[in-house]
């Protein structure tokens, strides 16, 4: 397949794949072998299964290695709602109320927990709790994979008191948990998968079931409201769900603006897609390439940001021009923080 016909496919499987009912899909299983790595890679092969594992016109390999991983999802999807239970009490145990976020709180967006893989338990704790929620995680009884998040994150430009106040109640487990409401937590999987790049087709969906599940009485207001860049790439990441998995946007306020993409942005991520990587966080670390200069140059390869990635880092905007100077600037940005960490922790190297 060229660079950008395997994730064109990846779309065009996913496309409405988190809808109940769901339709076939059309393709063949010729065009779900090719992709299947893609898929697997993208955290998608639950959705890709439940679409077209048995409407292709000849399942196969493919077909099988979808519905295998989707099987094994389902089966963690139960101990991961054990461990968020765990979080909570731990957290509580040490008087914190933490929020969650991500994870979790996005597979309840999908008629199946299991369609939407995860692993740890994203918490969100104000800056002046951290240092306890910290502690809390360390202490030899914590057996939770939980990924603390001192502060709010994209969300940092709302108050945590706010975030709070619109936080809203779910069950795990049999244990109370907090979650983000609906309108900060669709703003916050929009800005998170931006600044990521895009690179697992499972955010876009999940922007994709956020918008089409959102609970009545929705507040747009709320979801629009705080730092106007920010609020303009949310948009545009509704913009992109809508555009490559024909997410609706029947009565939003937003539909005309979602629509009005740079003609750059939607391609971009289609070449993301045809060709997986690891997002940030799960590249090996710098430092070990450095030890190994036959692999470095390809360590650098994997961290040259793509353009959406670059334009969120140095807090571009999403217009028609070039992204080639968001994508410099934003890897010499990224460049001078590792140099200042060698020097932090040059023992260790």
């Amino acid at each position: 397949m060229s660079e950008q016909a395997g994730g064109a496919v990846v779309a065009a499987i996913l496309s409405g794949s988190w809808r109940e009912p769901v339709d076939g899909w059309a393709g063949t299983g010729n065009d779900l072998d090719k992709v299947a790595h893609l898929l697997l890679h993208g955290g998608v092969a639950g959705l890709a299964w439940r679409r077209a594992g048995e409407s292709a016109d000849r399942p196969g390999v493919a077909a099988a290695e979808l519905h295998q991983a989707y099987r094994l999802q389902v089966l963690r999807a139960a101990l991961h709602e054990q461990a968020v239970a765990r979080s909570f009490a731990l957290m509580r145990s040490h008087g914190i109320e933490p929020i969650l976020g991500k994870g979790w709180a996005a597979a309840r967006l999908y008629p199946d927990p299991g369609l939407r893989p995860y692993g740890d338990v994203d918490l969100y704790v104000g800056l002046q709790a951290h240092a306890a929620a910290r502690a809390a995680v360390a202490t030899p009884n914590a057996d939770c994979p939980i990924d603390l998040h001192a502060g709010f994150a994209e969300l940092d430009d709302r108050t945590s008191d706010e975030l709070h106040a619109n936080a809203v109640d779910a069950e795990a487990g049999g244990t109370r948990v907090r979650m983000f409401g609906a309108e900060d937590h669709l703003r916050l999987l929009c800005l998170h998968a931006l600044k990521h790049g895009l690179l697992r087709p499972i955010w876009l969906c999940d922007i994709a079931a956020a918008v089409e599940g959102r609970p009545a009485g929705f507040d747009w207001d709320r979801f629009l409201w705080g730092d106007g860049t920010r609020t303009r790439w949310a948009v545009a990441a509704i913009g992109l769900a809508h555009r490559l998995l024909d997410a609706r946007l029947d009565g939003t306020p937003l539909a005309e603006r979602a629509r009005r993409l740079p003609r750059w942005l939607a391609p971009a991520v289609v070449a993301e897609w045809s060709s997986p990587r690891p997002a940030q966080g799960g590249r090996a670390p710098m430092a070990a390439a450095i030890r190994r200069p036959r692999t470095l140059l390809r360590a650098i390869g994997t961290r040259w940001p793509n353009a959406i990635e670059a334009t969120v880092g140095v807090g571009g905007s999403f217009g028609a021009w070039p992204r080639l100077p968001y994508q410099v600037a934003e890897s010499a940005r990224r460049s001078a923080r590792f140099v200042v960490s060698i020097r932090r922790d040059g023992d260790h190297f």
